[in-house]
């Protein structure tokens, strides 16, 4: 084993470290249990060795963005860690449904009734059955996926009653450069008034906040792998 490949196991096990603390402390502060709070390590953009190294520190739940790239790095590292995790945290493309029902175990972007569709045919057609969350939009931005506010509680009944996904949660990512404890809170009681036990939402900026809001997943990127690559 290389210098530096040892040198970047240390560093991203001393990131992992500092990131399991805050949410450690964050958590304890809200009065809530630590072991309640699933950290999603975003490995987007970084090799298949990065991602190694954090398995090797003991990280086994990831997410990725995009599909394409999930399938060149994670075969491999799922033939070695038959307990890692993978979530899609990326807007997913109709036409990658079935690739991601293969890869992914848990589902955090479906957000329109085309994809929800696609998904529950593709669920049947593979015996597999992936969790999934649905992406409110709480910003209403334009430019971003996720599912309106005022077309949440619909599409949630949707998503269970008529295409009978697994819906286990909600995600949201709150406009750059606002606070986040309103969006956060939404999202949290949106989850309350449907029973769905997870909400994936915060991330490098801002996930002890949201920890201290009821997260159940927190999607941690920067903080332990660095500024991206590629």
């Amino acid at each position: 084993m290389t210098a530096q490949v040892l040198d970047l196991k240390a560093a991203i096990g001393a990131r992992l470290a500092e990131v399991r603390a805050r949410i450690k402390a964050a958590a304890e502060a809200a009065g809530r249990d630590p072991a309640a709070i699933t950290l999603v390590a975003v490995g987007k953009t970084h090799d298949a060795e990065t991602i190694a190294a954090a398995l090797a520190a003991g990280q086994r739940v990831f997410g990725e963005n995009r599909v394409q790239e999930a399938q060149a790095k994670y075969p491999a590292l799922k033939a070695k860690a038959r307990d890692l995790v993978l979530h899609l945290i990326g807007p997913l493309q109709t036409n990658k449904v079935r690739d991601a029902v293969a890869l992914f175990d848990v589902i955090e972007t479906v957000d329109r009734p085309k994809l929800a569709a696609a998904l529950a045919a593709a669920m049947t057609a593979m015996g597999r059955r992936p969790k999934c969350f649905i992406q409110i939009n709480t910003g209403e931005e334009a430019q971003k996926a996720g599912v309106l506010p005022k077309d949440a509680d619909a599409f949630i009944a949707a998503c269970r009653e008529e295409y009978r996904l697994p819906i286990e949660g909600l995600m949201c990512i709150p406009p750059l450069g606002e606070e986040p404890s309103p969006h956060f809170a939404f999202l949290r009681e949106l989850a309350r008034r449907h029973c769905l036990p997870d909400l994936s939402m915060g991330m490098s900026a801002d996930y002890e906040i949201a920890v201290r809001l009821g997260a159940t997943h927190v999607r941690v990127g920067t903080a332990i792998f660095g500024a991206r690559g590629g």
